[in-house]
């Protein structure tokens, strides 16, 4: 339920001290999985094109995407996986028959475990150790590593993108003859089945596999997205990013545009122009990248009705570049969201208005903010973030002590971030609890110099993180990356923090560094410690 301005609708109870987002109920039955949803979508139209591969040049209609899933979840079914821990295990990026793969593993309700396929070798053995998958799907390219890791556990391992003597791949498998009367799995409830493990982001720490169950919030916030809608995310299914992708288009019956290539500025605006790109989400380093970009420019974007992104702040001055690259219709919006939770939280359709905000609850959510003595807040009141999605939830796989300090006993999810609600009911997320930083005796969040030193007209991105000094604590240090063809001195930065920073505390004690880019994850999200250990190393050598 929307607002008469289009915003999410959210209410506060004074009593409990608890924001609400509206009470909507799932138009599906709870006895369905999303693969027996998208398998009637699909069933529907069934010549109209549903997926382009820029990458491969390829495209399927929703009948051959039918087809090809159909004859996956058949080889599943073939093949005794019924169980929920009878796992698919993907290692893949985003080319052709992806789709088909996790659709048919939706089909059979036969979870996928998907990593991504950038992570060292040893993260990927040490998560699949955990969940056990009885195949291992995953690239051409990276089937050495991932074969050594098929040894180890039993496991065989198929190709996804093409062919490799004596090894079987999903283009073997749509081969086969599909039965006429094939149907995909019926099973009580539906809803609450697991139907894919993904990794916690991992930006602190060794990354977890979460549970995700069939739930319906994954995909009916975005109902507004229609058959003439070109849908496309950089992220691949191992991001909640890119499974809303997958799922969106499948139910609703979007074309969904996919891409093997790492996310660039001059690669986005490409595909943009040539396919007409109308819904994307992307993290929000890239819409950075997007606005101070020079090539960027309203007639590249001209397609775009619906640019959300996710994963962090976006700064003030870059929201508003980039809402002057779309067009009247074109809607920025800040999402935010957690893997565990299994949907996004809450959306800004305001990002003009309130840019620092993460906007209203979406629907059946309710958060409350709780300060560090376990008080909890009204508005305006600092705190973490605890979140409500009246859901059951599996967990983290082979976790339970994580999985209890994840979520509750009463069924609240401890987000790790800290944040307050405005007096409009608007949620603001400060900064990371584990990312606060304490020097001279005080506590600050690095958020705070961020938003200053982006003020400078000539600085692009910058990531403020602690040296910690021990008879001081955590001095600020930054890393900045400078607009295309301008020219700063470090000494300018630090002295622009001291102009505009009242409190000594806060200055950039730590130094500052000028960089060509910053590290971050495959999802696009800064990571801060990667940043910080690159900022060392390179202080080291000089």
């Amino acid at each position: 339920m929307l607002d008469l301005n289009g915003n999410p609708a959210t209410s506060y109870d004074p009593d409990q001290k608890v924001w609400s987002g509206s009470i909507q109920q799932s138009l599906y039955n709870d006895e369905l999985t999303v693969g027996q949803i998208i398998f009637r979508q699909l069933q529907r139209k069934s010549q109209r094109i549903f997926q382009i591969s820029h990458t491969d040049n390829t495209r399927l209609t929703r009948s051959q995407m039918l087809q090809n899933a159909s004859k996956v979840g058949c080889y599943l079914r073939d093949q005794g996986f019924k169980k929920e821990t009878d796992l698919v295990g993907l290692i893949a990026r985003n080319t052709t028959n992806v789709g088909a793969l996790a659709y048919g593993c939706l089909f059979n309700g036969t979870p996928f475990h998907a990593v991504n396929p950038n992570l060292e070798q040893k993260t990927i053995a040490s998560l699949y150790k955990i969940t056990k998958p009885r195949i291992l799907c995953c690239d051409i390219g990276d089937y050495e590593k991932i074969k050594d890791i098929g040894e180890s556990l039993g496991t065989p391992v198929m190709t996804v993108n093409g062919k490799l003597q004596g090894v079987m791949s999903v283009a073997d498998l749509l081969q086969n003859p599909l039965p006429e009367d094939y149907e995909p799995a019926q099973f009580q409830r539906g809803v609450d089945r697991t139907m894919a493990i993904l990794c916690s982001s991992g930006t602190t720490g060794t990354p977890k596999a979460v549970t995700l169950s069939n739930s319906r919030k994954l995909f009916e916030i975005h109902s507004y997205l229609g058959s003439d809608d070109v849908q496309y995310a950089p992220s691949t299914l191992d991001w909640l990013t890119g499974l809303i992708t997958l799922v969106t288009a499948g139910v609703f019956g979007t074309v969904r545009l996919i891409s093997s290539e790492m996310f660039s500025t001059a690669h986005f605006l490409d595909i943009c122009q040539q396919h007409e790109i109308s819904w994307t989400i992307m993290a929000n380093s890239h819409v950075a990248m997007l606005a101070n970009c020079p090539n960027t420019n309203a007639q590249k974007l001209r397609s775009l009705r619906h640019l959300l992104f996710a994963g962090g702040h976006c700064l003030v001055g870059t929201l508003k570049k980039m809402q002057s690259f779309l067009h009247g219709s074109g809607i920025l919006r800040n999402a935010y969201g957690l893997t565990e939770v299994g949907t996004l939280i809450s959306y800004n359709y305001n990002t003009q208005t309130k840019p620092t905000s993460v906007g209203r609850l979406l629907p059946n959510i309710r958060v409350r903010i709780v300060d560090s003595s376990g008080q909890l807040q009204g508005p305006k009141g600092l705190g973490e973030v605890l979140c409500h999605n009246g859901q059951p939830w599996s967990g983290y796989v082979g976790n339970p002590q994580a999985t209890a300090e994840m979520r509750d006993s009463d069924g609240w999810y401890h987000t790790g971030d800290v944040g307050y609600f405005d007096e409009d009911h608007c949620l603001h997320i400060v900064e990371r609890k584990k990312d606060m930083l304490k020097f001279l005796g005080m506590m600050y969040y690095p958020h705070e110099v961020e938003e200053v030193i982006a003020q400078m007209p000539d600085v692009a991105e910058v990531c403020v993180f602690g040296i910690f000094r021990e008879t001081e604590g955590d001095a600020a240090a930054a890393s900045v990356v400078l607009r295309s063809g301008s020219k700063l001195d470090p000494k300018h930065v630090e002295q622009f923090v001291k102009k505009n920073v009242s409190v000594q505390f806060k200055h950039l004690h730590g130094g500052v560094q000028i960089v060509k880019q910053l590290a971050k994850s495959a999802n696009g999200k800064v990571n801060r410690q990667a940043v910080k250990a690159a900022y060392l190393r390179d202080a080291t050598q000089s």
